[in-house]
């Protein structure tokens, strides 16, 4: 006899958090498809969504623990073992080395998906606390840091990011974003296409600014094909247009901004005819863009990854938001605004302590820690010097650096000297081969689903929360995490997980009874930890998010607000309202005002203007500001996620993707034709990629996507090697990152592209 079951839950794939409708038959998933009475997705869904049960299913996919025998993971043999085993050889081999070396020597990797998973974001932390350790890296520092500390600098803390209210805004303008591809990113919104079309429908404009024609500009009303890496040159440029022509009319936010004098003199020499040799837009261009987004009746102004991964990184997410604060938009309908997630921690009124960085350096080339990071650009080096706190074990949860991180191949070797590496992963993938360790966690399927990184980032205030679809066949991932802390703080195997839930409950509870005009001032967090409900540890740690959150019922104390329970009731998603203004009672900065000229930004400007002088010296030379030839982007494609969903065989058939785009007229000088291999080299390494010739790409400019790079011995990703493709993080230079973020440099590489022989195997095209 059938059984069929329905459960409505959300993607955990990318950002946008899109309902789905997972229909279950005798116990295997048998369609999923977009959950049409979810308020916020509307039944949008993108291909990765559809296709969700396939990591489920996959026969690569990890399901016990892993060690490695032997010393070579090209021919070393990975051998299942029993999960106390796997904790007890992580203990034998982790403690010596933190007795022997101090804790300095073990280093921690967070990747990309660890914040796609409600266990990743909460437990990541007491796991890092535990190893106490100076060595956290993440995908942050090739991805998004600058937008951290921009934000930390700007408000007084590195999660008040805003985000555009695409809903209701007349005027957006995106740079270094393709949303068409990417569904967005820290800014959580199902269907961006639609939402962007919707724009247009209703009258409004908007601007892609962007080195190539993308499927966002192709379907936006102007396309900017800017320079690699000059957003922060446009955006200063546009900035000193609006102050020197009387345009910045700061609107409410006058009253609590400070700085403005101080802003015109700190961007009057950017003028957009110094900015346009640098960015390559005429500087009637660039007034015209500045006019428009001060006259548009409201306005936003959004920049992502290729305005965060240069060498201007910080500099650029700062612009962003001095244009949203010049034209009066941040914090208005319509502009650039603050979420309030139903799981916010409860805020004290007033000014805040501020935001600083650099409390530690690390060891080789002294780079700042940042939100309590290293840059990953420095993790290989860090393994590889020797000497005191030279890094001889690393844990990873949920990460593949050695494809996703600058100078892959030094890392890719400094990994192969590690004393003891430890991963928590589902594959065993490019970086995690050099593991002596595997963990693997429950498919996303065998898990809760709460998206606490993305409701927070969200241009409409909603919150769903789902049960596991299956029930793991070994612990849970916070579980897992649990017991790597217990064991690095030296309590043991046997120490129970529950006591980290118990730290955890504990620190949000006390923070709310002791919380300005608290409901529940009086209570013990004996009696209210009683009360939490939830069907693993993880979910009461997030019904006492809940409950003590904007929307809580704190514990009974207001009449109909919200718990677990209630979001359960609520199976397609609750929606919470449109975004409302924040401020000022948002800031904490010492001021609290908006600080529009932080002392870190004031003292990196002149290495912005500097490079807009040397780009007017090479005028009329090649691609690139400082004119040295063709310069590499990367991009993104709708049915890939980084590296890891490339071993799902529905979303990577059909025509290659791993190519080099390069513009017609630099193909004919330099004698390429549609398909021919090329060697693309930079400084630090060279691959070869089959080339595909387009006019969407900006003369000079050459891109390849990130996150390729399979089929390595020792991997087992069986799909991922049969479409291998080139590893573009052989090109990026780990001595060159933006010095405020410690963010790597992955866009506007210098490179040279050299024809090769066209009768190179397939493997050697790819290698």
């Amino acid at each position: 006899m059938t059984t069929e079951t329905v459960q409505f839950r959300t993607c955990p794939l990318c950002e946008a958090t899109c309902g789905l409708e997972i229909t279950v038959r005798d116990g295997r998933v048998h369609r999923i498809r977009g959950d049409r009475d979810n308020p916020f997705s509307q039944g949008f869904i993108c291909p990765k969504g559809s296709v969700l049960q396939h990591v489920h299913s996959d026969p690569d996919r990890l399901r016990r623990p892993l060690i490695r025998r032997g010393d070579d993971p090209a021919t070393a043999v990975f051998e299942e073992i029993g999960w106390e085993e796997a904790f007890a050889e992580v203990e034998r081999r982790l403690l010596p080395i933190i007795e022997r070396h101090g804790r300095d020597a073990v280093a921690l990797y967070l990747g990309n998906p660890s914040a796609h998973s409600l266990a990743g974001v909460l437990y990541n932390r007491p796991l890092a606390r535990a190893l106490g350790t100076r060595n956290i890296y993440s995908a942050s520092t090739v991805d998004q840091m600058p937008k951290h500390v921009s934000s930390g600098l700007l408000f007084g803390g590195p999660l008040l990011i805003p985000v555009p209210d695409l809903d209701r805004t007349d005027h957006l303008l995106m740079l270094g974003a393709n949303p068409w591809e990417s569904n967005g990113s820290l800014c959580t919104a199902p269907d961006f296409p639609g939402r962007l079309a919707r724009i247009r429908q209703r009258g409004g404009k908007v601007v892609v600014v962007d080195p190539r024609r993308t499927r966002t500009a192709e379907e936006a009303d102007e396309h900017v094909a800017i320079r690699p890496g000059t957003d922060a040159h446009l955006l200063a440029a546009m900035a000193n247009v609006l102050l020197g022509e009387g345009l910045a009319e700061p609107g409410r936010l006058r009253a609590f901004t400070s700085g403005l004098d101080e802003l015109q003199e700190l961007l009057a020499p950017i003028t957009p005819e110094a900015a346009s040799a640098a960015c390559g837009i005429d500087p009637g261009t660039i007034r015209r863009l500045a006019r428009e987004l001060a006259a548009a009746p409201t306005a936003a102004v959004y920049g992502r990854i290729g305005t965060h991964t240069v060498a201007f990184g910080t500099l650029a997410a700062w612009a962003v938001d001095v244009l949203n604060v010049l034209t009066g938009n941040l914090d208005r309908p319509g502009g650039a605004m603050f979420p309030a997630p139903a799981h916010e921690r409860p805020r004290t009124p007033g000014p805040g302590r501020g935001y600083r960085t650099g409390r530690h350096h690390s060891r080789v080339r002294g780079y700042p820690e940042v939100n309590g990071e290293l840059p990953v650009a420095t993790l290989a080096e860090e393994i590889e010097t020797p000497g005191e706190g030279q890094v001889r074990a690393l844990i990873t949860v949920a990460g593949n650096p050695v494809v996703s991180t600058p100078d892959a191949a030094s890392l890719d070797r400094a990994l192969a000297g590690l004393e003891l590496m430890v991963s928590v992963d589902i594959y065993r993938n490019e970086t995690t081969r050099y593991a002596h360790l595997i963990l693997p966690p429950p498919s996303a399927l065998e898990r809760s689903e709460y998206h606490l990184a993305f409701f927070g980032l969200s241009v409409r205030n909603v919150a769903q929360w789902s049960p596991p679809l299956f029930e793991p066949s070994g612990p849970t991932e916070h579980e897992i995490l649990a017991k790597l802390a217990l064991i690095a703080s030296g309590q043991g195997t046997g120490a129970d997980p529950a006591l980290v839930e118990h730290l955890l409950v504990d620190g949000i509870l006390q923070g709310a009874i002791g919380a300005a005009d608290s409901p529940i001032a009086g209570c013990t967090v004996e009696e209210l930890a009683s009360l939490l409900d939830g069907p693993s540890a993880v979910d009461r740690v997030l019904d006492a998010m809940i409950r003590t959150g904007p929307y809580g019922d704190w514990f009974g104390a207001v009449p109909g607000g919200l718990s677990l329970a209630s979001l359960a009731v609520h199976e397609h998603g609750l929606d919470l309202g449109p975004l409302q203004p924040r401020l000022p009672e948002l800031l904490r900065t010492p001021s609290g005002t908006i600080e529009l000229v932080p002392d870190p930004i004031a003292a990196d400007i002149p290495r912005l203007l500097a490079s807009c002088r040397e780009a007017a010296i090479g005028a009329g030379g090649s691609e690139g500001v400082d004119g040295s030839g063709l310069v590499l982007i990367g991009r993104r494609h709708l049915r890939s996620n980084n590296s890891w969903m490339h071993n799902v065989a529905p979303l990577v058939k059909g025509k290659p993707r791993c190519t080099l785009q390069i513009h017609p007229d630099d193909a004919a000088r330099l004698g390429l034709g549609d398909g021919d291999p090329a060697e693309v080299r930079s400084r630090v390494g060279a691959v070869v990629a089959p080339v595909e010739i387009t006019d969407a790409i900006r003369p000079g400019v050459v891109s390849l996507p990130h996150g390729w790079g399979h089929g390595v011995p020792g991997s087992r990703l069986s799909v991922a090697a049969e479409h291998a493709g080139v590893n573009s993080n052989v090109l990026t230079d780990g001595e060159v990152v933006d010095p405020l973020s410690g963010n790597a440099v992955l866009n506007g590489i210098p490179v040279t592209v050299t024809p090769l022989s066209s009768d190179l195997s397939p493997r050697a095209r790819g290698s």
